[in-house]
Formats: structure tokens, sequence, C-alpha cells
């Protein structure tokens, strides 16, 4: 199981890079120590794989578009494939651990087109009215669920077969969760996903282009879109404007300048797009709730030690 501090994304994306040891096999058990990140959330993003997890200690609040759930120790839930969501530690009384398996869907579909893809993992994976699912210790039926993903992180890789054991064991998983999900297939799509594939559109933009000016109208120009279909996009999606989210990101660019680099205080706000040294100092403290050299001080040092 890898010890996760951090997570990195894909170069000018907020696609998760999953850190598989083989493409062969897209499987990825982690224990995740959230108090070790340099911040107590992780930014929205997104990834094409299954996201199933335990949560050990501490408390752990999950956004997605649709749905904010707040998940205590002894819990669990799924994140769909390709649904953009962020976290948000809720407890420093005690430590923040959560469990991970990430999985391509296609470990257990098989063959792309195969009986099981077709049957039992695109009916959920393409619906966008399942965003997050919350299991809780409470229902009898999800505390068995529950036990079920916290087992299979008993599993040694060293054992002979692992890779059957652990598909074996997601397998399970999967149907059980499949049969849960029964209720809401039958629901009509919210139909969303263009709208989705529009904002991860222009999220990336921003990631492309954070140190120029942008406009709105370019931003939204960029996946043909109007000025106001973009804020509307952005608000139903990530509850924010489409400013608001390009602040926010420059800050943590910034935010990683500083804790790795040398760079000047002032061309790191140069590079993050904040040409006003002052506007840069203001902005970062009202985020962060110190100053630049603050924040670069007390993750260097944190690094050294």
């Amino acid at each position: 199981m890898k010890i996760i501090h951090s997570l990195e994304f894909q170069t000018g994306s907020k696609e998760e890079n999953l850190p598989y040891d083989t493409p062969a096999f897209p499987y990825l058990a982690s224990r995740a120590e959230l108090d070790s990140y340099r911040e107590p959330f992780v930014p929205w993003h997104w990834h094409n794989a299954i996201e199933l997890f335990y949560m050990e200690s501490g408390k752990l609040k999950y956004y997605t578009p649709h749905q904010n759930l707040v998940f205590p120790a002894g819990t669990a839930g799924m994140v769909n494939a390709n649904v953009l969501h962020k976290t948000q530690i809720q407890t420093h009384t005690e430590d923040n651990i959560q469990l991970l398996h990430i999985f391509d869907p296609q470990l257990l579909a098989g063959t792309h087109g195969s009986l099981i893809e077709r049957k039992y993992i695109s009916p959920v994976i393409t619906a966008s009215q399942i965003e997050l699912i919350a299991l809780s210790p409470d229902d009898p039926a999800q505390a068995a669920v529950i036990a079920l993903i916290r087992d299979a992180f008993s599993l040694s890789e060293k054992e002979l077969g692992y890779e059957f054991k652990i598909r074996e064991a997601l397998s399970r998983i999967w149907l059980e969760l499949f049969q849960m999900c029964a209720p809401l297939l039958k629901e009509k799509s919210q139909a969303k996903n263009i709208s989705s594939d529009k904002v991860k559109g222009m999220m990336v933009y921003i990631h492309e282009h954070y140190a120029e000016k942008i406009s709105i109208r370019e931003l939204a120009s960029a996946v043909f879109l109007s000025e106001r279909e973009c804020y509307r996009v952005f608000q139903n999606h990530l509850h924010m404007t489409p400013a608001d989210y390009i602040r926010s990101y420059r800050i943590q660019i910034a935010c990683q300048m500083l804790a790795e680099s040398q760079v000047p205080v002032t061309e790191v706000g140069i590079a993050c797009g904040m040409e006003n040294s002052s506007y840069f100092g203001k902005v970062f403290r009202e985020a962060t709730g110190c100053t630049p050299r603050q924040y670069r001080h007390k993750w260097q040092d944190k690094n050294i030690n």
C-alpha cells in the first residue's frame, strides 16, 4: 500500500495522475495521511478511475457538483468515474487517515464491449446522477460492503495470485454497489455530462493560461460557450464564479512555488498572473491566513526538518 502525502495532477489539467505500478494492472491501494498535505483540502479534480475509500480515522467532507457529504471514521464511499470532486478535512482533534482503492473500470470489465462492461459497468459510470455513494455502518447491508472494502486492504501484494484476489474483492464490492444503485439507474439522467465536460475544458484552459490575463469572454469561447453560460456552468458545478476559480488556482500555484522554490515572492506573484505585488499579498493572505513569506518559511522549514 502506498503512503500518500500529496496528490499529483497531469500537466495543464486537474485530472489526477494516478501512480499505478503498471498500466497492465490499473489498480492502486493507498493510505492518504491527510494531515501531511500542505492544505486541509484537496482542490477540485477528477480521474477516469473509480475511487473506493474507507475512513480509518478523522472526518472528511466530499464535495461534488450536486452533493456535499461528511464521512466520519468507520464510514466508506465511492466516487464515480470522471466526477469532479474535492475534499476538506473536518477535524484536527485526531489524525485524518483515508484508505483508498483506485482502479480503472476496465479492470473489472475486461475486454472493451464485453457483456460485463455493458451490463454492470457502463450503466453506473455513465449515469450522471451517480456522483458519490455514501456507506454507513449503521445500515447492516452497507456495513457489509464497508467490511468488504476494508478487508480488501489486508491482501498482500507478495501473495501468489494477489491480482486475482484483489480483482475478485473489487468485483464483489462492485456487484453490491450495483444493486444499491439500481433505484438511481431507473431515474432519468440529469444530462449534465456535456456541461461537466465544458467546465473541465475551462479548468484546463485556466491551468494552461493562469500566468496570463484571462477574460471571461476568452474562457467561454475556448469551449464554445457564451459568457452567461460560462458563469452558469461554473456556478452549477464548482459553486463559484470563473474569476473565483482563476484566483484560487493562482493561489494554489503560488503555494507550490513558495514551498518548493527560492523564487522571490514578487516574481512568484508575477508568475501566477498577479502583477501587482500588493494585490498578490492581499489575495494570498485572504486565502491562506498568512503572508507569502510566512507561508514559505513555514513549509520550507518543515521540509528541512
